[in-house]
């Protein structure tokens, strides 16, 4: 029986539209441009940040992080960076009497920032945080301990198939792909996707409905 739900972050809660942006600012590029690689690095299957190494050959993200924070340039999340769905089917899942929370590839500064919108959840933790990131099995042990109950009962939700879907089967969870953003419109009918998840939706909403007539 599902007793608790855990959201990736980017693409699943949040727009990434313009974080991506300010990074292309930064590295002084088109933002279109910038775009347009990301989504050939994602076909491949390779890591979000090889996106940078196109542009400048030896480019350490988390150097490059610090040295925007110096420059006032650094990580924003903000109320207007969430899907409009989020608040009011994360609310409605805990009406459902489920245990919410969001765990995800994020740096301890974006945890941060997301505790400072109040979200209507019971928890939350980022990579940065545990020092374990996905698709690491490490990762989803630490979600197990955070959440009350055993894997079989957690729904992870996400966007990502190998960090997201894939992963998190593989651990023992129950799992969701949002077809939202680049990565879940590619691989919402991938068939490893197909394979390890329990449902593909269209919105946060669609998985309220779905859990709430379990």
């Amino acid at each position: 029986m599902v007793t608790a739900v855990v959201f990736d972050v980017g693409e699943t809660l949040l727009d990434d539209s313009r974080e991506w942006g300010a990074w292309a600012d930064w590295i002084g590029v088109p933002r279109h441009t910038l775009s347009t690689v990301l989504g050939a690095v994602t076909v491949a299957g390779r890591d979000n940040a090889e996106t940078f190494q196109y542009f400048r050959p030896g480019f350490d993200v988390a150097r490059e992080r610090q040295l925007r924070e110096k420059a006032g340039k650094g990580e924003r999340i903000e109320e207007t960076d969430l899907y409009p769905d989020v608040r009011r089917a994360l609310g409605r899942l805990r009406t459902q009497g489920l245990w919410v929370g969001v765990a995800g590839n994020q740096t301890s500064r974006a945890g941060e920032l997301l505790r400072t919108l109040n979200l209507p959840v019971d928890g939350i933790a980022t990579s940065g945080e545990w020092g374990v990131a996905k698709p690491s099995r490490a990762f989803f042990s630490q979600v197990e301990n955070m959440v009350p109950g055993s894997a079989a009962d957690i729904v992870y939700v996400g966007d990502h198939r190998d960090n997201d879907v894939v992963a998190a089967k593989a651990a023992g969870f129950r799992t969701a792909l949002i077809r939202r953003g680049p990565w879940g419109h590619l691989w919402a009918d991938d068939p490893l996707v197909r394979r390890d998840a329990d449902w593909v939706i269209d919105s946060l909403d669609e998985l309220a409905g779905l859990l709430g007539a379990r």
